[in-house]
């Protein structure tokens, strides 16, 4: 029988390449995110594997969206073994003074908010269903341990998620539910190409940072899906080797 997972901002970039390594590894993966012609042309880059993605839309920063979505699996699949939660966002560079409270806002409730309406919501799914248990990782970012200049929202966004990932996988244990954190470093997508042209470092400067390439994301995030829900890989960190993470700032 095929394992039921859900991957979150699916549409593109690191959800769409994870979605995809699960699909062709024989998962039945359910795409989501906001925009669904989006979500199928995501699915359509899955050859032969296509007849088992399925897009579901969802606004994750609307509480009542996410139940509506975990109804859905419910009612069609029964059960849910895998979620990554992985759809976020992030704000052009800017000072704490510049960052303001609509931005910081827009950032929280799509990168902590909505996660965590997703994590509880798939929580509560995989508690009750038969057999119990499944896994639930969530992306993190090297900004969940060290920031960039003028991250603020992001930087804050993420060190929570690693505090959620810490108090969801204590609390997972009574129920076979494992949960753990992916934390990526510069990978090359659609999001990412201004990354090889020059960043903004600590001392001011603004520097080209080295890529990985996709695949090295997607090799490490199967590792954990894989694992039996007896081990779990709490965090993770998965980065171009000369990026600037060891030492930033």
């Amino acid at each position: 029988m095929r394992k039921i997972a859900m991957v979150t901002g699916a549409g593109s970039g690191i959800g769409k390449a994870c979605a995809l390594g699960l699909l062709q590894e024989g998962w039945h993966v359910i795409f989501v995110g906001r925009r669904a012609h989006t979500l199928q042309a995501a699915i359509n880059a899955a050859g032969s594997a296509i007849d088992h993605g399925v897009p579901m839309t969802a606004d994750l920063t609307r509480e009542e969206e996410v139940q509506t979505l975990f109804a859905q699996v419910r009612a069609r699949f029964g059960r849910l073994d895998l979620l990554f939660n992985n759809a976020g966002t992030f704000l052009a560079s800017a000072l704490p003074s510049a960052t303001t409270g609509e931005d910081w806002r827009r950032v929280i409730d799509i990168n902590l908010n909505g996660a965590f309406y997703t994590l509880s919501a798939a929580f509560k799914l995989m508690q009750e269903q038969q057999p119990q248990g499944g896994r639930i990782i969530n992306n993190g970012s090297i900004s969940a341990h060290v920031p960039r200049p003028g991250s603020i929202a992001y930087a804050a966004s993420k060190h929570a998620v690693t505090g959620m990932t810490r108090a969801a996988a204590l609390d997972g244990r009574a129920f076979n539910i494992a949960v753990g954190q992916i934390d990526i470093g510069n990978v090359t997508s659609d999001m990412t190409a201004q990354m090889s042209q020059g960043m903004p470092q600590a001392d001011g400067s603004v520097k080209a940072e080295a890529c990985m390439d996709m695949t090295a994301v997607v090799d490490t995030f199967m590792a954990m899906a894989r694992l039996p829900l007896s081990a779990n890989i709490l965090f993770t960190t998965v980065m171009a080797s000369h990026m600037p993470y060891v030492g930033r700032g």
